[in-house]
């Protein structure tokens, strides 16, 4: 396989950039996430790529659950800050205010504009990512007008 051609193919599929957050107990885990997409509509089901050895995808593991806040189009500065390790402060997650998920307890990014909630259901460990299939339980929209951010629209890449 040409690698080139590969990374090319790849990276033409098209992602939006999201928050996913995790918990287990009183730990909580925060990501920048793209590779994530609908899978059903009945039941709502979702698959989210996590890094294998992120506290994210432990979180989600352990736990069964996570939560996704969706990035607006002008949000790339609050996205940023989930590409780096989780602090907790307070009310705060990686210095963006969060308030927990009535189903799940993971953390909302408040100043998104939509968010869902999820109970995996199946997880596949293979790779440098673990995919983990997830029934929708709740979801939620703050600002319904707002694009949501693509990761082509950030010149930034991942995958390939």
């Amino acid at each position: 396989m040409d690698p080139d051609a590969k990374k090319k193919a790849l990276r033409s599929i098209n992602y939006g950039l999201h928050v996913l957050t995790s918990r287990d107990g009183d730990e909580y885990s925060a990501a920048g996430v793209n590779w994530l997409s609908q899978a059903s509509f009945e039941p709502p089901l979702v698959m989210a790529a996590i890094r294998a050895d992120s506290g994210a995808a432990a979180h989600a593991t352990a736990s069964g659950v996570f939560a996704v806040s969706v990035l607006g189009r002008d949000q790339l500065e609050v996205g940023k800050a989930f590409f780096r390790s989780t602090t907790v402060d307070g009310d705060t997650i990686n210095g963006q205010r969060f308030e927990p998920g009535p189903e799940t307890g993971c953390p909302l990014i408040v100043e998104l504009p939509y968010w869902f909630e999820a109970r995996v259901t199946d997880t596949v460990s293979r790779g440098d990512h673990r995919i983990f299939v997830a029934e929708v339980v709740n979801a939620g929209v703050r600002d319904g007008a707002g694009d949501p951010l693509l990761l082509r629209d950030t010149g930034m890449n991942y995958g390939g």
